[in-house]
C-alpha cells in the first residue's frame, strides 16, 4: 500500500477498507508513516467524514494498537462512565463508590483537565497522598477490593490515540467525530469493560457548543460500542452553566463528599443519579429505572457510598481523614465574595467564563506541563433563575495571588446576566441515547 493513495482516496470522499485503516494506524504508531502524512489523512478526515463502519475500525484498531488491562480476574458486571468533560463536572468521584456499593466493579482511567475543563485526576490529588498512577497489578488489586479505582492513562494504553491526539491537538483537526469518537472509545475500551455509559455535553462550557454536534457524537458513541459488544447508552446534558456549586480541584472534592452523605446540589445529584441508574439497567443490576434510583439513594442514605469513595482512597495512597477534615486539604489563602451588581433574577451563569477564571486563578493549565494550584477555585456557585439582591454574592473566589484574583474578577464581570423577568433553566438532561435509537 502507498501512504498517499490511501490519503487520496479519502480526500475525495471515499471509505477505507479495514485493511488500508490497519495499514495506517500500525504504520503511524510504528514510525514508518510520519507526522505529515498522518495529519493529511487527520484532515481529510475532517472534511470528508467517516461511516459508521469506518469508524468502529478505526476505534478497534486504536484500542489494539498498545495494552489493553487484564481484568479477568474480576467476576463482577465491569462498566465505566465518560464525559466529553465540563466545568464543575465532579460525576466520577460520586458515581464510581456508588456504582461500587451496588454490585458493579469500576475501573476509571481518567484525565487530567486542560483548558477550561476540569479534570478527575486533578481533583483526587488534591488529597493528600493519593496515588493515580498505580501499576496494572495494584489497580487490578484495588477493584478487587472495594469496586472501583481512578487512575491516570499508562504509557502503552491506546498510544495510537496519544501519537494521533497531541498531532490533532496542533493541526486544526480535533472536532471531527469520527476521530474524537475513536479517541474517546479506544481508551475506555482498553479498560476491560462490559458496559459504558457517556456523558456528553452541550453549551457553552462544553466541546460541543450545539446540541445537534452532541447529538451526532452520542449516536455515534453509541453505535461503535455496541458494534464492539459493549453495553451502551449516552446522556446529553446542558453545560451552558457550570455543574454544581464549586469549580476547581479541592473545593470540588469538598462538594463531592458533601454530596456522598446527602447534601448535594440539585443539578449535580440530577446527572449523577440518572447516569448510575443507567449503568445499573445495562449491567442487568435494576429491573427498573425507578429501582435503580431508590437502590443508589438508599446507598446515600446508609453512608455506604461516602465509606466506599474513603476506602479507594486509602487503598490508593491517600488520607482518608482528609474527606472529613477538609483543613487537610489545600486551600486558598484568600477568599472574596463576588458581589451582584443589582437587584434582579440571574438570567445566565457562563461555564466558559467560569471555567476561564479558575484556569487563571491557577486551578487549570494554559499548558500540558503547567503546575495546577489545586487549593484555589470557584464556590458558592449562583445558579439561573435564583433571585438575587444587590451586593448578594455570586459566587466566593479562593485565590493565592492578588493578581490572579484580579484577573479573574476581570474575567467574570459578564459572566452572571442579571434582569427581571422569571427564568426556567433549560432541562439538564436533555436526551437519552440507546443502541435501538442510534441509526
Amino acid at each position: 500500500m502507498v501512504p498517499q493513495w490511501i490519503i487520496e482516496k479519502k480526500r475525495d470522499g471515499n471509505a477505507l477498507t479495514p485493511e488500508e485503516l490497519q495499514y495506517f494506524i500500525e504504520g503511524y504508531t510504528n514510525g514508518d508513516i510520519p507526522d505529515y502524512q498522518m495529519a493529511a489523512m487527520a484532515m481529510a478526515i475532517y472534511f470528508q467524514g467517516m461511516s459508521l463502519a469506518e469508524t468502529a475500525t478505526l476505534t478497534e484498531l486504536m484500542m489494539n494498537s498498545g495494552d489493553l488491562v487484564d481484568t479477568s480476574a474480576i467476576t463482577l458486571p465491569k462498566v465505566d462512565k465518560h464525559s466529553t468533560g465540563g466545568v464543575g463536572d465532579k460525576v466520577s468521584l460520586l458515581l464510581a463508590p456508588l456504582m461500587a456499593c451496588c454490585g458493579t466493579a469500576v475501573p476509571m482511567i481518567s484525565g487530567r483537565g486542560l483548558g477550561i475543563t476540569g479534570g478527575t485526576l486533578d481533583k483526587l490529588e488534591s488529597i493528600p497522598g493519593f496515588r493515580v498512577d498505580l501499576s496494572e497489578r495494584e489497580f487490578v488489586a484495588v477493584l478487587q477490593e472495594c469496586g472501583c479505582a481512578m487512575i491516570g492513562q499508562t504509557g502503552q494504553l491506546a498510544p495510537a490515540d496519544k501519537k494521533l491526539y497531541a498531532l490533532r491537538d496542533v493541526t486544526g483537526t480535533v472536532p471531527s467525530i469520527p476521530l474524537i469518537t475513536a479517541s474517546i472509545m479506544s481508551k475506555k475500551l482498553a479498560e476491560g469493560i462490559d458496559g459504558l455509559v457517556m456523558d456528553v455535553k452541550w453549551g457553552k462550557g462544553a466541546f460541543m457548543k450545539t446540541y445537534e454536534d452532541a447529538q451526532e457524537l452520542a449516536r455515534t458513541i453509541v453505535h461503535v460500542g455496541t458494534r464492539m459488544g459493549k453495553g451502551m447508552a449516552a446522556l446529553i446534558t446542558d453545560m451552558n452553566q457550570p455543574l454544581g456549586l464549586s469549580a476547581g480541584n479541592s473545593v470540588e472534592v469538598i462538594e463531592s463528599m458533601e454530596a456522598l452523605q446527602g447534601r448535594g446540589a440539585p443539578d449535580l445529584m440530577e446527572v449523577t443519579l440518572e447516569l448510575c441508574a443507567q449503568m445499573l439497567l445495562l449491567m442487568k443490576q435494576a429491573d427498573s429505572r425507578e429501582a435503580a434510583l431508590a437502590q443508589l439513594q438508599q446507598q446515600i442514605d446508609s453512608g455506604a457510598a461516602f465509606a466506599r469513595f474513603k476506602q479507594m482512597v486509602q487503598l490508593q495512597g491517600g488520607d482518608p481523614a482528609a474527606l472529613d477534615d477538609y483543613a487537610r486539604l489545600p486551600t486558598a489563602s484568600m477568599q472574596e465574595p463576588f458581589p451582584a451588581p443589582e437587584s434582579g433574577v440571574v438570567q445566565e451563569v457562563s461555564a466558559e467564563a467560569v471555567g476561564r477564571a479558575v484556569v487563571v486563578l491557577g486551578g487549570g493549565r494554559a499548558k500540558t506541563d503547567d503546575r495546577v494550584d489545586h487549593g484555589v477555585g470557584i464556590t458558592n456557585l449562583c445558579k439561573v433563575g435564583a433571585a438575587v439582591e444587590k451586593d448578594q454574592p455570586l459566587l466566593t473566589l479562593h485565590a493565592n495571588s492578588e493578581d490572579r484574583l484580579a484577573e479573574a474578577k476581570r474575567l467574570l464581570a459578564d459572566a452572571v446576566v442579571i434582569g427581571d423577568a422569571p427564568v426556567k433553566p433549560d432541562p439538564l438532561i436533555k436526551e437519552i441515547i440507546k443502541p435501538e435509537q442510534d441509526k
